[in-house]
Formats: structure tokens, sequence, C-alpha cells
């Protein structure tokens, strides 16, 4: 038999990686469920702080508290004189069922995004699978950046002095939340008349969540590299799909989807130890093949999930090509 693939990772990282791995294994349940008690005692999370912590003050701000919609902001306490700040709304990674803008390694990445970038983010607590199906991550997304367009966000108090330009908004998201960001790009574009500030300038999908009922090369190239494997991705989609539906559709398998005109430019990153990789590229292509402005960004030796963790040379390397992909949507 061949060897299973290995690919290097940082010994810090790679008992953070072990521990996730195992939390959410251990929460998953094969009828469907997930045990939320057990995850809320071993999921590590952080608090937002309003004190400035290397440059970075964050403050959690409720959207709708009857879906526990909520937004974690991270702005710059060191704003540049009549400097108008791009704003990054991220969704969060877990295969729609796990994590939330609280966990830490995602507190530590909008911190560095906020930082490195020097934009505002705005990382979403959507809601999860199973106990919330498929579409109520993208009503959700939708609804954030309905509450951007009316204004909402002026009076959160860690804002006071910084000039959002809302002209200037950049859908970002990993895993299951680069998925979420295709169709709320989608469902902006297909009503772009009828948004007053908020523009979406550019979308960046970081290793994005496709698939379809096909295996690819790379699924069973790579079956047993840490974090995705097909039994959990599998997992992931039966919990989150509509009842009765399987992995062709559209939610899942975006490719032969049309894509509206307003759609904006797209960066897509790929992992070279991603079983996801080929759904990744192939969403890239099809963007190209609609006419869209789509940068493919390739990683050989990144894992599913690598940005999340500073352990990782190629992390500085993606929020660098994120940083310099804004800037040029921006310049246009």
């Amino acid at each position: 038999m061949p060897n299973k693939p290995s690919p290097p990772i940082p010994w810090m990282a790679r008992i953070q990686v072990a521990f996730l791995i195992a939390a959410t294994d251990a929460a998953r349940r094969q009828d469907g469920t997930v045990n939320r008690f057990l995850l809320s005692i071993i999921e590590p999370k952080t608090s937002a702080n309003p004190k400035p912590i290397a440059g970075v003050r964050t403050s959690d701000v409720t959207i709708d508290p009857t879906r526990n919609l909520w937004v974690r902001i991270f702005a710059p306490s060191n704003p540049v004189k009549d400097e108008k700040l791009p704003v990054v709304i991220y969704f969060h990674g877990g295969g729609f069922t796990f994590f939330s803008a609280a966990t830490g390694p995602y507190d530590v990445l909008g911190r560095r995004l906020c930082r490195e970038i020097h934009a505002v983010v705005l990382s979403v607590n959507y809601r999860l699978a199973p106990e919330h199906k498929c579409p109520a991550q993208y009503d959700d997304g939708v609804d954030v950046l309905r509450f951007l367009d009316s204004g909402g966000i002026r009076s959160v108090e860690i804002l006071s002095g910084l000039d959002l330009d809302l002209g200037s908004c950049f859908l970002t998201g990993d895993s299951a939340g680069g998925n979420i960001i295709h169709h709320v790009a989608r469902r902006w574009a297909a009503s772009v008349n009828s948004w007053e500030k908020v523009r979406i300038k550019g979308i960046v999908a970081l290793q994005p969540y496709f698939g379809g009922e096909e295996r690819t090369e790379a699924e069973l190239r790579l079956e047993g590299v840490p974090v995705i494997s097909m039994k959990r991705t599998d997992w992931g989609w039966k919990v989150f799909l509509p009842e009765g539906a399987d992995r062709n559709h559209e939610a899942a398998h975006v490719f032969s989807d049309e894509v509206e005109e307003a759609f904006p430019a797209a960066m897509v990153v790929v992992g070279g130890y991603d079983p996801l990789q080929d759904w990744q590229k192939r969403y890239c292509e099809m963007l190209e093949a609609r006419g869209k402005n789509a940068r493919l960004r390739e990683y050989p030796d990144a894992i599913h999930g690598f940005y999340v963790f500073p352990e990782f040379v190629q992390s500085g390397q993606v929020i660098e090509e994120m940083k310099a992909f804004i800037n040029d949507q921006r310049s246009q």
C-alpha cells in the first residue's frame, strides 16, 4: 500500500490541529446531531476586549438575538488620520456545524487580518447545522450585510473616529465560510440596485467547502491527511443540506451555477494537502468561464485550515496575498 501523505506541520500547530479534530469528532454523533454541551466544555473560546491589544480593539454586536446572530468586530486602535478603512466580513469554517466567531483561533485570525490588512473586520456568528439547515447560514450572511447597509454599525463604540468605507466591502471565509460567501455574494449581486451603501468589491475564498457525489482524485489520494476526510465531509453535507438532498445539491455543487453580472472578483486559496482542492480549482475555473476575475493561489505544503495557525509560514503569506488583492480591487 502507498504511504499515507505526510504534510509538514509545525509542532505547535500539530498539537492544536489534533485537539480541534478530537473535539469535533467527540461531539459529532452518528445520528446526525452534535453534543453541544461537550463542545462548550472543550472548545477554546475568547472574549471580546475593547481595550487595545497589539493595535486592535474588539467588540461583540448583536444583530438578531432571536437566532443568536452577532458579529465580533475587530477595529484598529491606531487609525491613520483621514484614512478610509475597507470592511472585511469574515465567515468561519467548521463544516457549517462547528466553531463560532469567539473560537480562539478565529479570534486570533480576526486580529491578524485587522492589523495586517488595516481593515475593520466583522467575524460572523451565523447559525449552525444540524439545528439550522441550509439556507439559514446564507440568510444570516445577507442579514449582516443589511445591518451594515442600514448604518447599524455606526453606533459601535470601538469604531468611534474611524471612517469605514462601505463601498469597499470584502466577503471572506474559510472552508464552510468559503461556501457561504459564494452564495451571499450571489444574493447581493442579484439585488445590487437595492443596496444603498454596501458594495462588495471582492471575495476571498480560503479553501472553500464545495462538493458533489463524485469522488475526486485528490479526495481519494489524500484520504488520511489531517483535518479533512471523506467521512467527515460526508457527515457535514448530510446534516447541512435540506432533508433528502444529496451532495449534488446546488448549495454544495455550484459548478453549473449562473453567476450574476455584478458578482465580484474572487481570490481562491488552495492547499496542496487539502482533499477538497479539486473542487476548489473547479470553482475558480467556473468563475473564469463565466467571465469573472478569479485568481487562484496555491500553497503546495498547506493542509486544510493552515491560515488559522500563525505557526505556518504560509499563513502570513496568504494574509499578504489577501491584502494585495483587497488593495488592488479598491483601486479599480
